[in-house]
């Protein structure tokens, strides 16, 4: 089945048709960029122009950066406070007039990945980390995907993501020799909570892994993700067929 993918991101959605029996997008990917924060209605339009871009008609995948539980968002920390609390699933699928499926981004990249990608055939416990804007997680254990908010997980006396992003490494000016050691330490917490046996990290900073891998010493085995920014799309795709 053929499913248009979007991942919605902290700063720009992303979106193309994906063949879900293979994982290829069937078009090149759209971004529209997103400089200031879109209420809910303003993004499910938004959602709706990628759409257009395609003349897309059937089931559609979301990938949304916070806390989802069924068809609500509990949280929106890189996004418009409104969608705390929101009915997505109900909004989108409104807006776009047809069915739409909503899942977490990491959870998203995490399935493209195990299925398609850099955790293809592996059978024990995966950790999948995207580092944006914020930092997503997602944990498998035997194919089993357990959504998790580990960017949030308190470090310094704040947030995660707040010292570990890429989007901080931006902001700060920081080495990457800097930023990998930071990285380093944070995944080292980690280790320690949940002893992966495989750390993939995504996002797009991904693509420059050689820059940073060599400061990050940890048990498991530290992989890029293969499918880069096209990830949540295609996961968000995945899981519009699983449901």
């Amino acid at each position: 089945m053929n499913i248009l993918g979007i991942d919605i991101g902290g700063s720009a959605l992303k979106g193309a048709p994906v063949d879900t029996k293979t994982g290829c997008l069937l078009a090149e990917r759209y971004r529209l960029e997103t400089p200031e924060r879109l209420t809910p209605a303003q993004m499910a339009r938004a959602i709706k122009n990628i759409a257009k871009q395609f003349d897309w008609t059937g089931p559609i995948g979301v990938g949304f950066p916070g806390v989802v539980m069924g068809s609500r968002i509990y949280t929106s920390s890189n996004l418009h406070r409104d969608f705390i609390g929101c009915d997505a699933v109900k909004l989108f699928s409104g807006t776009l007039g047809g069915p739409v499926a909503l899942i977490n981004d990491a959870a998203a990249a995490g399935l493209a990945e195990m299925r398609f990608g850099a955790g293809l055939g592996f059978d024990g416990k995966a950790l999948l980390l995207t580092l944006g804007t914020g930092v997503g997680s997602a944990l498998f254990y035997r194919g089993t995907l357990i959504p998790c908010e580990l960017g949030h997980l308190p470090l310094k006396g704040d947030s995660a993501e707040k010292r570990v992003a890429s989007s901080v490494k931006e902001k700060e000016d920081l080495s990457w020799e800097e930023w990998g050691k930071r990285l380093n330490k944070y995944i080292g917490i980690l280790e320690a909570i949940l002893w992966p046996e495989l750390i993939i990290i995504g996002g797009g900073v991904s693509a420059k892994h050689k820059k940073f891998f060599p400061y990050i010493k940890c048990r498991a085995k530290l992989v890029p993700a293969e499918f880069f920014n096209e990830a949540g799309i295609v996961g968000a795709a995945l899981h519009a067929v699983d449901s």
